[in-house]
């Protein structure tokens, strides 16, 4: 057996040699060959699926979950691809390869390895689509910006400022649409998960998204038959499921493919679960119908809701409903363009971001300028050219110094702007609102007399850090509900909109929590 070695957490690929298309023996390798390869550590048996690359050859691709010895063993109903065994050695990750994101403390996001994931994400549907020029500067761009996600399609847009034909097809055939659908495209594949590798190399996750309505029958991928839907979602499984960075979404505005039916996506759900050993983060996302995300299949919701981040409170809302991660990925973009979704202004983007934070979830960005040439980020990549991305390098930045567990409402029926970890951390936010002064007074969750806090002053607009002169001490009063500090000190603020101030326990502290302080889950009285 041929020994090889990578990374937990990283690609490794077996490469085959069997039947081409038009063989005597197979006329079809896409539809007739089946190959996959069960891998086994100790008690722990993977079994994944393989596919056909092209001119004879076929890969199966694995992602080792443990560090140590593996040995495998392929299964095929033609005999060259059948019984082929080896084993490979899976060393500790390095570097920053901290394994794929998982869901972590109900609420929130970490990598396999317990380092905390906080999601600034970012979306342009089509980017992959666009020609080698344009791809590369939309790499360009994500390497020196904030995002750590981004939504893309598999299948190429057709919608408002992206009409371009792309350089590739997914399947066999004469464009606009005469497709052998039964016959894939691996020069597509191997172009689009190039980019989702590439995106890995960055530290960028890529939120996949599998099918999506924005075709209408120019080239008629969103209204396949039942069989060549679930052909095509099993090669892309096999093909990118062996990528720590891979997000699975069933759909962009799934409720807008009329042509599907619940039992569609019911059955998209179960070939994802089944047919992805790694367990890769799960999603739909909704348009106007807000689909049942309790479902056990989705591990977060992905939501379109522009308004359950424009003020305080309503985010808190989704995450008590689904008991989930919640990612609002669609809150409308920052731009100009007509069309109401597309033309909030930067300092709206960056608001919703932080109203996302301060209610427990995390929120998406989009950017829709308009351009000469239709070049817009949303759709086709390109340039960022909005204000808000350097806004939320800022908050990422605040986020990645918050405490692992993430933020967590406070008390979230009667303070909706703090939001923290209590008796430890908090941020309290005043949005829109222009304080010229705030009285220093959290809720009692967590805290006790004599523990000390220092201030710091957060502009997110102008993104500064200011820090408050002195310590503020507890002061705890029987029967209250929010304690002031010895005092009853007040923080001085200049009266500026998107002001937030963050509150950090002094370490040589020792006060404990007292037992049953927080709030959540308890009566509002």
């Amino acid at each position: 057996m041929k020994q090889k070695t990578v990374e937990q957490w990283s690609c490794f690929e077996i490469e085959l040699e069997g039947p081409s298309a038009g063989h005597p023996s197979v006329g079809n390798p896409f539809v007739e060959v089946e190959l996959r390869a069960t891998f086994s550590h100790g008690d722990t048996h993977l079994t994944v699926d393989g596919f056909y690359d092209g001119q004879g050859t076929y890969r199966v691709r694995f992602m080792p979950t443990l560090a140590g010895e593996w040995t495998y063993r392929t299964a095929s109903n033609v005999k060259a691809l059948d019984g082929k065994t080896g084993s490979l050695t899976a060393t500790s990750p390095a570097g920053n390869n901290h394994g794929p994101v998982r869901v972590a403390h109900t609420f929130h996001f970490a990598y396999a390895d317990g380092t905390p994931y906080r999601q600034i994400g970012t979306t342009a549907y089509a980017w992959t689509h666009q020609g080698e020029e344009l791809e590369a500067q939309t790499l360009e761009t994500l390497r020196t910006g904030p995002f750590n996600k981004i939504r893309m399609c598999v299948f190429p847009k057709n919608y408002a400022f992206n009409k371009v034909e792309p350089p590739l097809y997914p399947f066999e055939g004469t464009p606009p649409n005469r497709w052998d659908f039964a016959k894939l495209n691996p020069a597509f594949f191997r172009h689009f998960e190039n980019r989702v590798k590439q995106l890995l190399e960055m530290g960028i996750e890529a939120d996949v998204i599998l099918f999506h309505p924005y075709d209408e029958g120019r080239w008629g991928f969103d209204r396949m038959s039942e069989a060549d839907d679930d052909r095509y979602l099993k090669y892309v499984i096999a093909r990118l499921g062996a990528y720590r960075n891979v997000w699975w979404s069933l759909a962009n505005e799934f409720d807008f493919m009329k042509k599907k039916t619940p039992a569609d996506w019911d059955r998209y759900a179960k070939i994802v679960v089944e047919k992805d050993p790694y367990v890769h983060l799960r999603s739909i996302h909704n348009g106007r119908l807000i689909y049942d995300h309790n479902q056990s299949w989705v591990t977060h919701v992905s939501m379109q809701n522009g308004s359950a981040v424009e003020d305080f409170g309503r985010a808190i809302l989704y995450r008590d409903c689904y008991r989930k991660p919640v990612v609002f990925d669609e809150v409308k973009y920052e731009g100009n363009i007509p069309q109401r979704w597309g033309n909030i202004n930067a300092e709206e983007m960056v608001h919703r971001f932080w109203q996302g934070l301060i209610g427990g979830s995390y929120v998406g960005h989009g950017e829709t300028y308009l351009h000469p040439q239709d070049v817009i980020w949303w759709a086709r990549g390109g340039k960022l050219y909005g204000q808000s991305p350097a806004r939320l390098k800022f908050l990422r930045d605040v986020m990645d110094a918050s405490p692992a567990a993430g933020i967590e409402p406070i008390d979230k029926w009667q303070d909706l702007q703090t939001a923290g970890q209590p008796g430890d951390y908090y941020l309290v936010y005043f949005g829109h609102q222009k304080p010229t002064e705030w009285t220093f007074e959290l809720p009692r969750a967590g805290l006790s007399a004599g523990m000390k806090f220092t201030a710091e002053i957060l502009d997110t607009w102008n993104m500064t850090v200011t820090p408050v002169k002195d310590e503020f001490e507890i002061v705890t009063v029987e029967g209250a509900y929010r304690y002031r500090s010895k005092g009853d000190r007040a923080i001085k603020l200049e009266g500026n909109p998107f002001i937030a101030i963050r509150f950090k326990r002094v370490a040589d502290d020792h006060a404990e929590f007292k037992e049953g302080e927080r709030l959540y889950g308890e009566s509002a009285e």
